[in-house]
C-alpha cells in the first residue's frame, strides 16, 4: 500500500529551533567519523524536518541492523494482547519437540521475559557458541548452551535471545513476521514494502536483517510515543508500551555515576535501550529511533558511522536545545533556511577523472588481483577488472570461486547510481595514469566500499568503511528479493 505522508509542519510552530537543527547538521557533516544518510524529526506528531543525503533517497529501503529488534519486540507484544505467548511462559514450552534435548536447569527455566530483555543468564554473546552447537537451528542451538547465571539476573546483549523471541512468535502465529505485523502493524501505520532476511531455515533473523525506509522507523516511533495508538486507533497496548520501555536489565558495569554513563549503560528493555533521555532502538553503524516522552519528539536517522555514541551526543548537544515548550515566532527564515539545506543534502563523490589522463590502452581489459593476496575482510572482492565500452568505463569486482562478476560503471562525475544487480552508487575515477579509485555506495545498506587499482602492478586494495556483518556475496548486499538468503 501506499504510505499517507505525515503530517508535516514549519519547524517553529511546533516550538522547535530550526537554528539548532542547522547545528546539528553542520556538526554531523564536519565530525569526520559519521557519514550520514537521512533524519527525520517530528514534534507534537508532525513531521518538522526531513533529508537524504544523495545518492540515499526517502523510498530506498535501508538495512536496520540491530534497529529489527524492536520491530521484533513489537510483534511480540501484538502476540501477547492476543493471548498467543506469555512472558513468565517458558522459552522450552514453546518448542516441545526440544523438550528431551535440553536438560540444563537454567536454559529449562529460561522464561519469554528473559529472552525479551538480554536476561537469558548468558555473561557473553553466544551466536557463534549456538550456531556451532546446532548449525540448522539456532533455537536448539542457543538452548543447548547452559546459561552461565540464573535468568534475568544479567544482562549480555545476544543475538540468539532476539532470534528465539521472534521463532517463538512464528510458532504461535504459523507465519512470518512480516505476515503477522503486516495487518497488525504495517498497514495501519502506513508502512509500504519492508524485506527481511532469514536463515538457513527460513526464519527471519529477528536480530537483524530488516530492511525499511527511514520513514518506516519514524511511524514506529510514534507509535510508542504516542503509547500505542495512531490517528485515533489503538494498536498496540499502552502496558505493552511501558513495558517494553522500561529498564529490566542494568547494563552499566560496576557502580558509575550518571554523568560517567555511555547510551549504552543505561539499561535495557524488551529490545530497546533506555538512553540518557527517553528510549531508543539502534542498529549498527548508527540507525536510530530515538524516542523523547518529555519533548514529545521523535528522531529517526540512519549513517555509518563506527561510534555510535558520537552520534547520540550531537542529538543531545543541538537537537534537545532546539525543542522549546511554545511554538515560536517571526522564524520564517530561518525555517526557509534550513528547508533548503534538508533538500540539497549531498554526500561529497570521490575525485577523479571519467577516462584514465594517459595509457588508456593499458587499462582496457586490465585484470587485477588482491595487493597481499588478501580481499577486503569476510566480504569482498578476490579480483578487479577495468573495462571499455561504447557507453564509457566500467569497474567489475570479482567474487566466489566461480569468478561472477559485479560490473559498476563509473559514469562520468558525481555520484553514478545503477539499481541493477543490485542497487549501488558509484563515484571517483583516475586519480593519475596509474591509479584508478571508486567509491561503492550500498544503496539499501550503510557501506561503503573504497577500491583503488594500481597499473603498475596490477593489483588492488578494496576496504569497507564499515565493515558488513555477516557473510554472503557482493551481490547479497541489498534487501532480500525472492530466495536470497543471509548467512548471518
Amino acid at each position: 500500500m501506499s504510505a499517507r505522508p505525515l503530517p508535516s509542519s514549519p519547524p517553529s510552530a511546533q516550538g522547535v529551533d530550526a537554528l539548532g537543527v542547522l547545528a546539528f547538521l553542520d556538526a554531523v557533516e564536519s565530525a569526520g567519523i559519521i557519514e550520514p544518510h537521512s533524519l527525520m524529526i517530528l514534534r507534537h506528531g508532525r513531521l518538522v524536518a526531513s533529508g537524504w543525503w544523495e545518492p540515499y533517497t526517502p523510498d530506498r529501503l535501508h538495512l536496520l541492523y540491530s534497529l529489527s529488534k524492536s520491530f521484533t519486540s513489537t510483534a511480540a507484544g501484538l502476540a501477547l494482547a492476543e493471548g498467543l505467548i506469555a512472558l513468565d511462559a517458558p522459552v522450552l514450552s514453546y518448542f516441545p519437540e526440544l523438550d528431551a534435548d535440553i536438560t540444563d536447569p537454567r536454559s529449562r527455566a529460561m522464561r519469554v521475559r528473559d529472552v525479551a530483555a538480554m536476561a537469558s543468564g548468558h555473561e557473553q554473546e553466544t551466536y557463534e557458541r549456538a550456531h556451532a552447537l546446532d548449525p540448522d537451528d539456532l533455537v536448539r542451538g542457543f538452548l543447548l548452551l547452559p546459561p552461565d547465571r540464573d535468568p534475568g539476573t544479567v544482562f549480555a546483549y545476544n543475538q540468539p535471545a532476539t532470534y528465539t523471541l521472534a521463532a517463538i512468535v512464528r510458532r504461535v502465529t504459523g507465519v512470518s513476521l512480516i505476515d503477522y505485523l503486516r495487518p497488525r502493524l504495517l498497514d495501519p501505520l502506513g508502512i509500504g514494502e519492508v524485506a527481511w532476511q532469514t536463515d538457513r531455515s527460513g526464519r527471519e533473523l529477528g536480530f537483524s536483517g530488516l530492511h525499511a525506509t527511514t520513514d518506516a522507523i519514524a511511524r514506529l516511533g510514534q507509535l510508542y510515543l504516542d503509547e500505542g495508538r495512531w490517528e485515533g486507533e489503538r494498536l498496540l497496548s499502552a502496558e505493552w508500551v511501558a513495558e517494553a520501555t522500561r529498564e529490566h536489565t542494568a547494563t552499566a558495569a560496576g557502580a558509575k555515576a550518571d554523568a560517567d554513563r555511555s547510551d549504552w549503560e543505561r539499561g535495557y528493555c524488551f529490545q530497546f535501550w533506555r538512553s540518557r533521555h527517553g528510549y531508543r532502538g539502534d542498529g549498527a553503524y548508527g540507525q536510530f529511533c530515538v524516542v523523547l516522552p518529555e519533548y514529545d519528539a521523535v528522531i529517526a536517522a540512519t549513517a555509518a558511522t563506527n561510534d555510535m555514541q558520537a552520534v547520540l551526543t550531537l542529538v543531545w548537544e543541538h537537537l534537545l536545545p532546539a525543542f522549546r515548550p511554545e511554538p515560536l515566532s517571526g522564524r520564517e527564515e530561518t525555517d526557509a533556511a534550513l528547508a533548503q539545506r534538508l533538500a540539497h543534502l549531498a554526500l561529497p563523490p570521490a575525485p577523479g577523472k571519467p577516462a584514465p589522463p594517459e595509457r588508456g590502452g593499458e587499462w582496457s581489459g586490465a585484470e587485477f588481483t588482491p595487493d597481499g593476496g588478501a580481499g577486503a575482510g569476510r566480504r569482498g572482492p578476490t579480483g578487479a577488472l577495468v573495462t571499455e565500452t561504447a557507453d564509457g568505463w566500467t569497474l567489475s569486482l570479482v567474487e566466489g570461486p566461480d569468478g561472477s562478476r559485479l560490473e559498476l560503471p563509473l559514469g562520468s562525475g558525481g555520484w553514478q547510481v545503477n539499481d541493477e544487480p543490485l542497487p549501488t552508487a558509484v563515484s571517483g575515477g583516475w586519480t593519475g595514469g596509474d591509479t584508478l579509485a571508486a567509491h561503492v555506495v550500498f544503496l539499501e545498506t550503510p557501506h561503503r566500499l573504497r577500491v583503488t587499482c594500481s597499473l603498475a602492478d596490477r593489483t588492488f586494495t578494496a576496504r569497507w568503511d564499515t565493515e558488513p556483518l555477516g557473510g554472503g556475496p557482493l551481490r547479497a548486499m541489498r534487501a532480500p528479493r525472492g530466495p536470497v538468503r543471509s548467512g548471518g
